[in-house]
């Protein structure tokens, strides 16, 4: 649309001096408008403190986590639904193992929250310092903590895993993806049901026998073009008609940290995906990557990064579709870089906290412990050991009722 010269009036009365005057106050106005309808805030000390939600509990001791005043803008759109405050953000517990977990969730429970724990847990590869994880998983399951683990190309921490699960019970979260001899994106020139079923019968094809898919989660695709993201939901509905056939468990999608953009989040093809995924929570799942891109700034543009599968949340919660489950299958700062273990253990604290709140996040794979050119897998191998203690000694209480997404109550401190 062309613009009229600045340099003309109206005709009529209004001669440029006057029609300034009001659209400067039409824009001023529209601008409070606009503040006011999105949120923009900045807490005082009070709120923050009631909003950082520290706990007092017999026998453990409340972690210390700052909210510094701040003004944050959520791009949070208006509802098609009316949506419920959100809830408050969880209470962070800690003890000296060994903790009675069991005790303590029936305290919690009576209280009217549900004991969460570290959903944090590591990605691991077919060489590299995987096996540094066994007396870890060992220790865990032992205690009834469940971990998250990630592996690529290597089926035997999973396995190990997997069997301590069927002995212990305990819902640890197991992902597998085939990295070699396999497509890791589909053919996007193809028809989105006939790419599904050569995609699928491919990965289906190589899935490690000794892998048992009611307790493993399979990965097929991995960090997609954002820019055919109508094509891959309706890709995600053809794949996930499959797995649901052939008693599998399977994540979509794979986006790379940053994507989709949130408005792909709303595409009929997409919502199609989300409703079938929230409908089969046990058997579905959408697979994220969130990392930082900075090894100094775990909280990086948050929500636009880390944090970024709240625009998935409140595109559902808009559009009256459950929430579905979501496995960060990739998680941490750089591709090549780990902070170290003393910051790593700071920035893990904080999204620990942010991914309890929302119990469809079943977890976080640390990238990474597989062999890759540099140091990346030892340094990743040196969180080992304050990722177990923090999961053994910290929990979460968090309220299990249902509230709006605002991204900003986990806005992290600088």
């Amino acid at each position: 649309m062309k613009h009229a010269k600045h340099d003309k009036e109206l005709p009529g009365v209004l001669g440029k001096p006057v029609l300034t005057i009001i659209l400067f106050t039409a824009a001023a106005l529209a601008l409070g408008s606009l503040i006011a309808a999105t949120g923009l805030f900045a807490l005082d000390n009070a709120a923050q403190s009631r909003m950082a939600g520290q706990a007092s509990w017999p026998g453990s001791r409340p972690d210390t986590l700052t909210f510094p005043p701040r003004a944050f803008i959520p791009l949070i759109r208006a509802a098609t639904v009316p949506l419920p405050p959100p809830l408050p953000p969880p209470l962070v517990f800690s003890g000296q193992p060994p903790i009675d977990f069991a005790a303590e969730a029936v305290e919690l429970e009576a209280q009217g929250l549900k004991l969460t724990f570290n959903k944090i847990g590591f990605h691991a590869g077919d060489r590299g310092r995987w096996a540094d994880l066994v007396d870890m998983m060992i220790e865990l399951d032992a205690a009834g903590v469940p971990f998250f683990l990630k592996s690529t190309d290597n089926a035997q921490p999973l396995y190990m895993a997997q069997e301590l699960m069927k002995k212990s019970g305990v819902p640890h979260t197991l992902v597998y993806r085939r990295v070699s001899g396999v497509d890791n994106v589909p053919n996007y020139n193809a028809d989105p049901k006939a790419a599904a079923a050569y995609h699928w019968a491919q990965h289906k094809a190589v899935f490690p026998p000794e892998l048992d898919p009611a307790y493993v989660w399979v990965e097929t695709v991995n960090e997609v073009d954002k820019n055919r993201a109508a094509w891959l939901a309706d890709f995600a509905y053809e794949t996930a008609q499959l797995t649901l056939r052939d008693g599998f468990r399977w994540a979509a999608f794979g986006w790379s940290s940053g994507e989709p953009e949130p408005a792909d989040w709303e595409s009929p093809s997409m919502l199609k995906f989300l409703r079938l995924a929230g409908e089969n929570q046990d058997r579905l799942a959408v697979a994220l990557h969130e990392y930082s891109y900075e090894v100094d700034d775990v909280g990086a543009i948050y929500p636009y990064l880390i944090g970024r599968f709240q625009f998935l949340f409140d595109a559902c919660d808009r559009n009256g579709i459950m929430r579905p489950t979501v496995l960060i299958t990739e998680w941490g700062w750089t591709y090549d870089t780990v902070p170290s273990p003393a910051q790593a253990l700071i920035d893990i604290r904080w999204a620990a906290r942010l991914y309890a709140a929302y119990p469809q996040v079943k977890g976080a794979a640390i990238w990474y412990l597989g062999d890759t050119p540099g140091t990346i897998e030892d340094q990743t191998a040196a969180l080992i050991d304050p990722v177990r203690n923090y999961s053994l000694s910290h929990y979460f209480g968090v309220d299990p009722g249902f509230g709006r997404v605002d991204p900003a109550i986990f806005k992290p401190s600088p």
